[in-house]
Formats: structure tokens, C-alpha cells, sequence
């Protein structure tokens, strides 16, 4: 499948500083709170534009790695977590930082984050040609059920509003309609500007709805500095916290198995995976009570599991053309500016591609545990960057890459029009993703729709003889559904909650 000459052509000098550099711009981006990875991501796509497919991939998977695992410094040292992948961190790496014990605490959690981003690579590895090949039996029928499939995960749990989530979705597709039509040249949703023609570019919507959303909701903040903990993290500490970790391999294993497995469900990644395997490993404990009072278990189970679900959430990316989570919606966007479209013929028509992203992501966890070995006292002083001097600059990157991308004013518009609508979404309680992953996945969507009705005598017969689209499309109802339950469960729950403590004051 590989030739030999594509994995030496990997191997450059270039390719390795643009690996470390990714790391390195990955893990402080991670570090400071506000700046997640999905906008590190964001803020780079446009610069890859300028490279070969091949080091954009490899800058992109780098970044993508530090960003996940350079939330943990803050979750240690602020009890804020970097990004929401390191949520749980902060449960038991800040009270064990408060106790005089930083530098524990980081090596813990960086170690974890290593040997989980390790147990991902294989994963991914070993899963992906599998799924790859499997995925080639689809047709129209079966791409768009995946599509239903994928939004019905995200709307699912979009939040406490089932609806609000399943109309940021439809706004989404909506959007993806604007423009000519690829199948019949049909002008749709323009309003009489020729700028819209073409449809909404997506990488302006992109970066406008993660970024400028970000940014409004932090500008209250802007002014106020960072508490941070003293940390004295020495390489022989770590060290022998790495040698103690042979006690810990079950929970690194149970907790990378929850974050890989959790990376796969399109739309959900490393920021709900941290979540479950903690409560797992508090389940799982001889002493639960001494969960959130700085036990290390704590700290290997969310970080062996955030990052282990970057490689799960590259998995469907690579053999389905399904991001994972936002960061790789990102990482999509990526390859279809370079003109390459993830999903089964991936592996056979752009092998080289999968291979170059396989080692990157071996190489960038390597560079990932030994800069922040070496250098996490420079990711601490990074939390110490004024945001009023940040956020400018990272608005003004923004704006360039907007541009770049097709030397049009009209992207900057956009970005600026999208960004504002991102952050009243957010104000009103309207998730962004099924909005960012309709628009992604709406023009696919419909175009599938029409051939496999086309392929029905215009009917939707064909479905009924594709048990595979049929299986997606009962998931997705199955998924709707029960989430439908489970909300009205939860309200009911919460209003018998009420009724006594009301008796009680009257």
C-alpha cells in the first residue's frame, strides 16, 4: 500500500521544524485560557494554503496535538481549564497544585497525555484501513444517512435544547444551499448580490464563528490577569512519576479506550471523553472520597482520554469525510482548500497523504512530551501574555487569512457577519457546531439526496434494499429520540425536586 520512498520523503528537515513548531504554537495556544484548539487550528488553515498539502497536513496534526494537551497547564496551575478538553483536569491537578505539589501535578498529567496520544496512534493505525475498506461499499443512500447520522449525534447533545440544536443545524444546511446549485446551475438564496454566487466560503464562516464569538465573550475579562500557582516541575520528578505509572496502567487503559471510542461519534471529541472516563475511574476506584481532593487518578484518567480522542476523532475524518469534532471540521476544511476529499478513496488515491498524517502524529507526540518536559516553564510564562494585547492580534490574523484565501473583501464580510452571528447564537443558548457541521456537510447532503432519489425512479425507494443507510437512518431516530426521553426524564426529575421544597416554605 506504501512505498518506501514516500516514507523517506516524510523525514525532512522542513517537515520536522514544522512539526515542532506546531507543537510548540499548539501547547502554548492550549495553555492559555479562552483559546481553544479548534481556533489554533482555525487561525493556521489559511497559512497552509501558501504550503503543499502535505506540510499543511503536518502542521495541522501538530497543532492539533499540543492545543489538546497544553490545556493542562492551566488546568493545574489556574483551575481554568486551556481548552474543554481539560475540564476534569482541574478536579483533581489544582487542589494537589494548592498542597504544594505543582510540579507533580503537571508531570502526572503530561505523562498521561503522552501514553493516551500513544494508545490513539495505534488506534488509529489499525482502525483506519479497516473502516476505510468497509466504507468503500457506500453509495448516495449511504452518505447521506451518515450525514443524518452525524448531525443527530451533535444535536443530541447540543446543549439542554433539543430544538435549538436541530435549528442551528437546519440554518446550517441553509447556508450550504446558497448560491448555484452543483446539480442543475439553479441560483438559490442570493438576494440579487453576485457575491453570492458562489455560496459562503467556509473558512471565513469557520474562523468567524469560533474566533470572534470567543473573543466578544472574553472582552468583558480582558483587563484582569491570571493567579498563577508557583510550579517547580524538574525533569527528575517527572521522571519518577513516569516510573511509578506501571500502578496506572489499567486506568490509562480503560481511560484511552473511553476517548478513543468517544472520539469516533462524529461531533463529540476529546471534550466530552475527559468527562466520562473520570467519572469511570472514580467508579472504578478503591477511594472515590478521594476524588477532587488531588488524586492522581483523577488527572491520568481525564488526560489519557482527551488526548487519546484526537486520534478517534481523526479516524471518521480519514475513512468517512466526517469530522470528528470541531478542530478536525477545521482539519477538512484544510483538505478541500488543497482540493482533496476525505473519506474511502482516501487511502487508495492519496496513500501518501495518510501515511505523512500517520507519522506526524507519532513524531508531534514525541515532540509534545519532550517540550513540555523541557520547556513547560515557557508555556508558564505564556499565561502571563495581557489578552488585550492577544485578542487584536489574533483578530487581525483572522482578517488576513479571511482574505488570503480568495483575495476577496467579501470572505472578510463574512468572517465579521458570521462571527457576529456566532456570538448572539451563543448569547441565546444556540450551539454552534450542528450550525458550523451543516454548513460543512449540507452540500453533500443534497447532492446525495438527489442522486439516490434519481437512482429510485424519483422515489426514495433505493433505501429500502441498502440495509447500511437504513441502519444510520434508525440510529439517528433511535438517537433523537432518546435524547427527546431522557431531557423530558430530567425536567421531570427536577420539578418532583421542586414540589417539596416548595411545601417546605409555604
Amino acid at each position: 500500500m506504501f512505498e518506501f520512498s514516500q516514507i523517506v520523503d516524510i523525514f525532512t528537515p522542513f517537515n520536522f521544524l514544522l512539526m515542532f513548531l506546531g507543537v510548540f504554537g499548539g501547547l502554548v495556544v492550549g495553555a492559555m485560557p479562552g483559546l481553544t484548539s479548534t481556533m489554533a487550528v482555525a487561525l493556521l488553515v489559511p497559512i497552509t494554503f501558501g504550503m503543499d498539502v502535505e506540510q499543511g497536513l503536518v502542521m495541522l496534526v501538530a497543532v492539533y496535538i499540543g492545543s489538546i494537551s497544553g490545556g493542562l497547564v492551566s488546568a493545574a496551575l489556574l483551575n481554568i481549564p486551556g481548552t474543554p478538553s481539560s475540564v476534569a483536569t482541574t478536579f483533581d491537578a489544582f487542589p494537589m497544585a494548592q498542597r504544594g505539589e505543582a510540579g507533580k501535578a503537571l508531570g502526572y498529567a503530561v505523562f498521561a497525555s503522552f501514553l493516551g496520544s500513544l494508545l490513539s496512534f495505534f488506534a488509529l493505525a489499525l482502525i483506519s484501513p479497516i473502516l476505510g475498506a468497509f466504507a468503500l461499499r457506500f453509495g448516495p443512500c449511504e452518505y447521506f444517512s451518515l450525514v443524518v447520522f452525524t448531525l443527530s449525534c451533535i444535536i443530541s447533545i447540543s446543549g439542554k435544547s433539543l430544538t435549538k440544536g436541530l435549528i442551528s443545524a437546519c440554518i446550517g444546511m441553509l447556508m450550504a444551499m446558497v448560491g448555484l446549485s452543483e446539480t442543475d446551475s439553479v441560483t438559490r438564496f442570493t438576494f440579487g448580490i453576485s457575491a453570492l454566487q458562489s455560496g459562503f466560503a467556509m473558512m471565513p464562516v469557520l474562523i468567524g464563528m469560533y474566533a470572534i464569538s470567543q473573543i466578544l465573550r472574553d472582552v468583558t475579562d480582558i483587563k484582569k490577569p491570571f493567579k498563577i500557582i508557583n510550579a517547580n516541575f524538574t525533569v527528575r520528578e517527572f521522571l519518577g512519576i513516569a516510573a511509578r505509572f506501571r500502578h496506572s496502567v489499567k486506568n490509562v487503559v480503560r481511560s484511552s479506550l473511553i476517548g478513543i471510542g468517544v472520539g469516533i461519534l462524529p461531533g463529540i471529541g476529546p471534550g466530552l471523553s475527559n468527562i466520562v472516563a473520570y467519572s469511570q475511574a472514580k467508579s472504578a476506584s478503591p477511594d472515590p472520597d478521594s476524588f477532587g481532593k488531588g488524586n492522581p487518578d483523577g488527572i491520568i484518567a481525564s488526560e489519557s482520554a482527551n488526548n487519546a480522542a484526537t486520534g478517534g476523532a481523526m479516524i471518521p475524518l480519514l475513512t468517512l469525510g466526517i469530522p470528528g469534532d470541531a478542530t478536525t471540521m477545521m482539519m477538512l476544511g484544510a483538505f478541500m482548500i488543497h482540493g482533496v476529499q476525505p473519506g474511502p478513496l482516501l487511502m487508495r488515491d492519496h496513500s501518501h497523504l495518510v501515511l505523512i498524517i500517520l507519522c506526524a502524529y507519532f513524531i508531534s507526540n514525541i515532540f509534545m512530551l519532550l517540550l513540555q518536559v523541557y520547556f513547560i516553564r515557557v508555556l508558564i510564562r505564556a499565561l502571563m501574555i495581557p489578552r488585550f494585547i492577544l485578542y487584536p492580534i489574533i483578530l487581525g490574523l483572522c482578517v488576513i487569512g479571511s482574505y488570503a484565501l480568495n483575495s476577496s473583501m467579501t470572505d472578510v464580510w463574512v468572517f465579521f457577519g458570521t462571527g457576529m452571528v456566532g456570538y448572539a447564537f451563543s448569547r441565546l443558548g444556540f450551539p454552534l457546531l450542528p450550525l458550523v457541521l451543516g454548513l460543512m456537510l449540507g452540500g453533500m447532503a443534497e447532492s446525495q439526496l438527489r442522486v439516490s432519489i434519481v437512482m429510485g425512479n424519483n422515489t426514495l425507494a433505493g433505501y429500502l434494499d441498502r440495509p447500511i443507510a437504513l441502519f444510520f437512518l434508525a440510529v439517528s431516530a433511535l438517537s433523537v429520540a432518546w435524547s427527546l426521553y431522557s431531557k423530558r426524564k430530567a425536567r421531570l426529575r427536577d420539578c418532583a425536586k421542586a414540589q417539596p421544597a416548595t411545601a417546605e416554605n409555604m
